[in-house]
C-alpha cells in the first residue's frame, strides 16, 4: 500500500496455520522487494509473518513524511492485532529506524501529536516483544543521504559516476544551508526515541561489522552499551569484514542461529507479559471484592456502634440506660433485653464535680463543706419512704442535672 513517505505490504501472511508472530521489516532505502525475499523466507521458516515497509529518501530530512508512513504501518498492525493479538518484532536495516521506525515508536507512545486511539496504540505496545538491527542504527547527519546514494551497495557498482557524485554533494550543501539547525534537533530526538524504546521490553539483536563505513562499529557499540545501561537484554553479533546489509548473504548460518534464538526469546517475553496482565486483572478483581466486603463489614459495625452508643453504663454496678428515640419503658423483659446490649467499660471515666469540667457542666462550683446546711428529711411521701420512692421511680438524668445547679 502506497502512502506519503513510502509503501508497506505483507511480505508473507500465512492465515492457514498458526503463526508465532509478526516481524515488521523497516527496509533500507533504495531496496526492492527482491532484496528482502531471503529475510522474509527466513522469518517464515521460523513461523513468523512479515510486514515490510519501504521508506523514501526524503523521509530522512522531512519528519512529516516519515510520520505519515509510520501511521499507516501502525494502523495495519492494529487491524491485524485486533483479530489475534500476537508478539511483534521490529527488524530495522540501515537507515530504516530514521526513515520510519522511530516515528512508529512515537505514535504508539503518544508523543507524536497524531490523533489516534490510545487504547489501540496500547494494544500494539503490549505486543512489541523485541527489536533487530542489521547494519543499524545509522547516525543521522546532513550528509547521510549523500553517503547512501553514493555507496556501492546502493548503486550496485564499485564507484559512482562523477556527475552523480557532484549532484549528490550539491544537494547535501543545500540541505546544510536550509536545515542546519533542524538537523541537530532531529538527531537528538531520533536517538532519544530509540533509547526510550527499552521501556517496551524484549530482547535486542544487533548485527554489525568492523569495516562498515555507513554504520560505523563504534557508533553501534555505543548504542548497545547504552541499551544495556538502561536494562535491556542486548546481543551483538559482529564480524571483522562484512558488507553493509550483507551479513545474511555472507554468513547465513550464524545469522539464522542468532535470529532463531532472538525470536524464541521474544515469544517467551510476550507469553510472560500476557500471563502477568491476566494475573494482574485477576488480582484487581480479588482486591475489589475484598474492598467491597470490608466496606460492607465496616458499615455494619458502624450501625451497631451507633445503636450501642445510646446504651452506655456509667458505673460497673449501674444498670440504668439512656433510652433511644424509639425505645419505651414497658415491662421488665424489655429492660432485660436492653441490658444485654450494654457496653461494659473496664475503667469507665468519671467526672469530678469540683474540677473544670464539673464547673462547665453544672455551671457552678459545688461547695465541699455542706455542714450547717438546713436539709429537712422527709420520712415518708404518701405513705412511702423517700428512698423507696426514688428506688421505684424511673431514672431521669435531666432532673439530676437541674438539681445539680442548686
Amino acid at each position: 500500500m502506497w502512502g506519503d513517505g513510502g509503501k508497506f505490504y505483507w511480505g508473507r501472511k500465512d492465515e492457514r496455520r498458526q503463526v508465532e508472530g509478526i516481524v515488521v521489516v523497516f527496509a533500507w532505502m533504495s531496496s526492492q522487494e527482491k532484496h528482502l525475499r531471503n529475510y522474509i523466507d527466513l522469518y517464515s521458516s521460523l513461523g513468523w509473518n512479515s510486514l515490510v515497509c519501504h521508506a523514501e529518501f526524503l523521509n530522512l530530512f522531512f519528519p512529516d513524511r516519515a510520520t505519515s508512513l509510520a501511521l499507516g504501518v501502525v494502523n495495519e498492525l492494529i487491524k491485524e492485532l485486533k483479530i489475534r493479538p500476537q508478539p511483534v518484532v521490529f527488524a530495522a536495516f540501515s537507515g530504516g529506524p530514521k526513515s520510519c521506525m522511530y516515528k512508529v515508536f512515537q505514535i504508539i507512545d503518544g508523543t507524536c501529536g497524531v490523533q489516534i486511539n490510545l487504547d489501540e496504540c496500547r494494544l500494539v505496545k503490549d505486543c512489541i516483544s523485541g527489536q533487530v538491527y542489521d547494519s543499524s542504527p545509522v547516525d543521522f547527519t546532513s550528509d547521510l543521504g549523500t553517503r547512501f546514494v553514493l555507496h556501492p551497495t546502493v548503486l550496485q557498482i564499485s564507484s559512482p559516476p562523477k556527475f552523480v557524485s557532484w549532484v549528490a554533494h550539491r544537494i547535501a550543501s543545500g540541505l546544510d544551508a536550509m536545515f542546519l539547525n533542524k538537523f541537530e534537533a532531529q538527531r537528538a530526538e531520533y536517538w532519544q526515541t530509540l533509547y526510550s524504546s527499552v521501556r517496551m521490553g524484549g530482547p535486542f539483536l544487533i548485527f554489525c561489522s568492523e569495516d562498515d563505513d555507513l554504520a560505523p562499529y563504534q557508533i553501534i557499540c555505543n548504542f548497545a552499551q547504552r541499551l544495556q545501561e538502561l536494562g535491556a537484554d542486548v546481543k551483538v553479533v559482529k564480524w571483522n569484514s562484512s558488507p553493509h546489509v550483507g551479513h545474511y548473504r555472507h554468513y547465513p548460518t550464524d545469522y539464522k542461529a542468532a535470529v532463531t534464538e532472538m525470536l524464541g526469546k521474544a515469544t517467551l517475553v510476550y507469553s510472560r507479559r500476557i500471563q502477568k496482565l491476566i494475573g494482574g486483572q485477576g488480582s484487581m478483581e480479588g482486591t475489589s471484592d475484598d474492598i467491597a466486603e470490608s466496606i460492607c463489614n465496616l458499615h455494619k459495625a458502624t450501625m451497631t456502634s451507633s445503636q450501642s452508643l445510646l446504651k452506655v453504663a456509667v458505673e460497673p454496678s449501674d444498670h440504668f440506660y439512656l433510652p433511644g428515640l424509639n425505645e419505651s419503658h414497658e415491662g421488665r423483659a424489655v429492660e432485660d433485653e436492653r441490658r444485654e446490649g450494654l457496653i461494659h467499660l473496664p475503667h469507665p471515666p468519671g467526672i469530678n464535680a469540683h474540677g473544670i469540667i464539673g464547673q462547665i457542666l453544672f455551671d457552678v462550683c459545688i461547695p465541699k463543706n455542706i455542714e450547717g446546711w438546713d436539709i429537712k428529711s422527709s420520712s415518708s411521701l404518701n405513705g412511702q419512704s423517700f428512698a423507696s420512692v426514688r428506688r421505684h421511680r424511673p431514672f431521669n438524668p435531666i432532673k439530676c442535672i437541674r438539681r445539680s445547679r442548686l
